[in-house]
């Protein structure tokens, strides 16, 4: 439990309170430590040093940290001291992105049978000489993998949803699969939304 707890996404913010990544609570909690961010708290933003936040005492119902002597409260949001640009962040190629931008759709027939039930395409075959990147990857349901076969969509008579391009990246990426209601204090509709921008 406690590991799990340690794991969880924290969302930091620049000292103007933009976003600008997500870390985990253990790494949240070692950058306040070192006197680098404070923690907000969401309720009421008001900042927070470790030594101010320790004082506070964790509800029952809410996620803490068990040290030998005492309780903590869960850092959900930090902000960094020294830090105020934005950073240019890339969401890395991967098969969990890949689902996030194609919002577990199938890119060919619009159907959302379940993450069983997709796979990921290569819109040129790489029998074709087709690479394994964003521009050429989407979701697919089985029933259009295997319609579409080694062939491109144009070969196949299928027509893309839309183009697939590399995501800007947003909080959502660095997600695992919890979502943290304080968060939306801070970040606006459009930023979870992961819809690209063009």
């Amino acid at each position: 439990m406690v590991a799990s707890t340690l794991e969880r996404p924290t969302l930091i913010l620049n000292r103007n309170w933009q976003p600008v990544g997500v870390t985990t609570v253990a790494r949240a909690v070692v950058k306040i430590w070192n006197e680098s961010a404070l923690i907000v708290d969401p309720a009421d933003y008001q900042t927070y040093s470790w030594s101010d936040w320790a004082k506070l005492h964790p509800n029952d119902d809410e996620l803490s940290i068990q040290s030998s002597h005492s309780r903590f409260r869960v850092p959900e949001v930090i902000t960094l001291l020294k830090y105020d640009r934005v950073p240019r962040n890339v969401v890395t190629f991967s098969r969990r992105n890949v689902f996030k931008r194609d919002r577990y759709t199938c890119q060919y027939c619009g159907c959302q049978p379940g993450s069983e039930e997709l796979t990921i395409d290569h819109v040129l075959p790489r029998s074709q000489g087709g690479e394994t990147s964003w521009e050429n990857c989407v979701l697919a349901c089985v029933e259009c993998n295997s319609k579409k076969a080694a062939r491109t969509p144009s070969q196949a008579r299928m027509k893309l949803q839309k183009e697939p391009i590399r995501p800007k990246w947003k909080p959502f990426y660095a997600m695992q699969s919890i979502r943290i209601d304080s968060w939306f204090r801070f970040i606006s509709e459009s930023y979870w939304n992961v819809e690209l921008e063009t």
